[in-house]
């Protein structure tokens, strides 16, 4: 990670804290919509309430995408819609939306938005967690288009087992703004957790399957 995106990782952490967009408990775990246990929970979906974080996120969103080729903007149904938006009306560049899947009425799209067979498509997701819904969205534009988005950016990683190599066997380039080694780290400094509950989120980390299985 260069100095750059240290900065802007451990500044993004820093304001999740700083919302609450970022819980941490000791008792009873947080179930997750795949019946996973945690000790950790994530709700980007708060920055859509503050500008000034909205607008950082854009911006670190827009740097990190620089180095890439894309002609339009794709976001993760539905938390990662309205910074895909953002980005898209910043650059003057099309917008689309991925579903998770088809509708089940009218045209059935799972797509939503005008999406050229030749497209170049930069996806935003708001977290990445087990890596599979921001699959899904990036495997729906493939078959559109016959190519992987160009890189899908987030603003969050719980930097799970195995999710990067995931990424990289689909052909999906991952970048996120922040992630759960900043965070941590952050959090312990600025006192938001003790050192025995960082030890807890680092053995949840290490093997949260298992650790879903004694809570």
């Amino acid at each position: 990670m260069s100095d750059q995106s240290e900065s802007i990782a451990f500044e993004v952490a820093r304001e999740l804290l700083g919302i609450k967009a970022i819980a941490i408990t000791s008792g009873k775990p947080f179930v997750w919509s795949s019946g996973m246990l945690s000790p950790f929970y994530c709700d980007n979906r708060l920055t859509l309430s503050y500008p000034k974080i909205r607008r950082m996120l854009t911006d670190g969103f827009i740097e990190k995408a620089s180095k890439y080729d894309f002609d339009r903007v794709a976001g993760v149904a539905t938390a990662g819609i309205a910074h895909a938006a953002w980005i898209a009306e910043r650059l003057s560049l099309p917008l689309i939306y991925v579903r998770p899947e088809p509708k089940g009425h009218g045209h059935q799209n799972q797509i939503e938005g005008y999406l050229p067979e030749t497209s170049k498509v930069l996806l935003i997701e708001d977290l990445v967690a087990t890596g599979l819904s921001s699959i899904q969205a990036a495997e729906a534009i493939q078959k559109a288009t016959g190519s992987m988005p160009v890189v899908t950016l987030a603003i969050f990683t719980y930097n799970l087992e195995g999710v990067a190599e995931l990424f990289q066997k689909k052909g999906a380039p991952l970048e996120t703004l922040s992630d759960f080694d900043a965070l941590l780290k952050v959090a312990f400094e600025t006192g938001h957790i003790t050192s025995e509950l960082r030890d807890s989120l680092l053995e949840w980390r290490s093997d949260y399957q298992a650790w879903t299985l004694k809570h």
